[in-house]
Formats: C-alpha cells, structure tokens, sequence
C-alpha cells in the first residue's frame, strides 16, 4: 500500500482525514495526517495546531519529505489567511478565485522545489465543504428551521468554495453566527463524514482535483 502525508492546519482537518479518507481510500492508500508544528519549546514540548508562518509550514514539509517511506507529502490548509502570509503573495495571479488558489499553490510548490510535493489549499476555508448539505447542518444542530437560511447562503455562490474571504463572512463565521453552539473541530468532520465524499467533490470542483491527484498515485 502507497502511504502519504497529509500536513493539516489542525484537529478538523485531522479527523477528516481519519474519518472520511481513510475509509475511502481503504488498502490502496494510506494517508497519514500530520498537525502543523506552531512551536517547540527548550523542554522538547512541541505545539501544534494552527498555521502561524509561511516558515514554520515550510519546515515542516521539508522534514515529512525527509520520510523516504512514502511517495508524496501534500497539505490540506485554509487558503483564507495563509495567501496573506506566504513570502511570495505579491505574485499571486488571477481574477477569480479558482485561477488565485491556483496561482498560489504553484508558487508553494515552486518554492518547496520537490516533485514528491503536491500543496492543496481548500477554498476558503475546510467550513466550504460543510455547507454542501444545509440538510446534514441543519440535523447536526437538531435545528431544521435554520435549513432555509443556509441554503439562501449557499445559493448566493456558484459554489460552496467560493464562500468567502471576508473575515465576517468565510464559512466559518457564518456557522457560529447561525448555530453558537458551533465548535469546529466536533461540527464540521461530523456534517462532512454525513454528507459523504462524492457529494462534495461533486459540488467542489478544487477538492475534487486534489482527489484525482491523490486517485491517481
């Protein structure tokens, strides 16, 4: 079995690696989710969780590349916040927002510099992939009357990815503001383990690619 590490942002993205990849790729990849560092202190204790610097994620892949025991290193991390952090950000191209993640995952390999090195940044956030179903959110929350006013939100955009990279307005936010129990590492593996992998790579066209590039090993 071909084996891969996923570097992800933090626990969400963790556990639907666990959750939902493992259980789909079954025996024919394995793929390994490992949290950002953020920082080790003298006692050896390593801190991790959150995406802190361009530097430090850097760092990181450089040392999961340095594991000879599996084909790929690839990353699974929120394009909102890290397109503002990246060295090379005056470089990003592209007038909507497909061409701009594009742009800058080319940039992140590029600079990687190894053929071993696939980056995947989800639009805008991981929360894009939850508002597939305002169904799925809506039985999460035990709260059906809210359904409505997550699919007007979901019909505003061609796209869930493209919902957005206004600090009020990303996915995120607009799951705590509706629903204020929301807690992200609990709530979003949960609706999208529900919703199901070929729902969302059938509404979420960057995911998607990602996935064929995986498919494809």
């Amino acid at each position: 079995m071909k084996k891969i590490h996923i570097l992800v942002e933090g626990q969400t993205e963790e556990t639907f690696v666990k959750r939902v990849f493992l259980p789909y790729f079954g025996n024919k990849l394995y793929c390994n989710p490992v949290i950002a560092r953020t920082k080790k202190v003298k006692s050896g204790l390593i801190f991790k969780g959150g995406i802190t610097s361009y530097e430090k994620v850097k760092n990181d892949i450089i040392r999961l590349l340095l594991d000879s025991s599996v084909c790929i290193v690839t990353t699974m991390i929120d394009y909102y916040g890290f397109s503002s952090m990246v060295p090379f950000k005056d470089k990003i191209q592209g007038h909507i927002c497909f061409d701009r993640v594009a742009s800058l995952e080319n940039l992140f390999q590029k600079d990687i510099n190894s053929p071993r090195f696939i980056p995947y940044l989800q639009l805008h956030e991981f929360e894009s992939l939850v508002f597939v179903s305002p169904e799925e959110i809506g039985k999460a929350f035990n709260n059906m009357r809210k359904v409505n006013e997550i699919a007007e939100i979901k019909r505003k955009f061609n796209s869930t990815e493209e919902i957005n990279d206004n600090p009020n307005t990303i996915p995120s936010k607009r799951l705590s503001n509706l629903f204020p129990s929301y807690q992200k590492t609990l709530h979003g593996p949960l609706i999208t383990n529900r919703i199901g992998l070929n729902a969302i790579r059938k509404e979420c066209k960057h995911f998607n690619l990602w996935l064929e590039k995986l498919e494809n090993l």
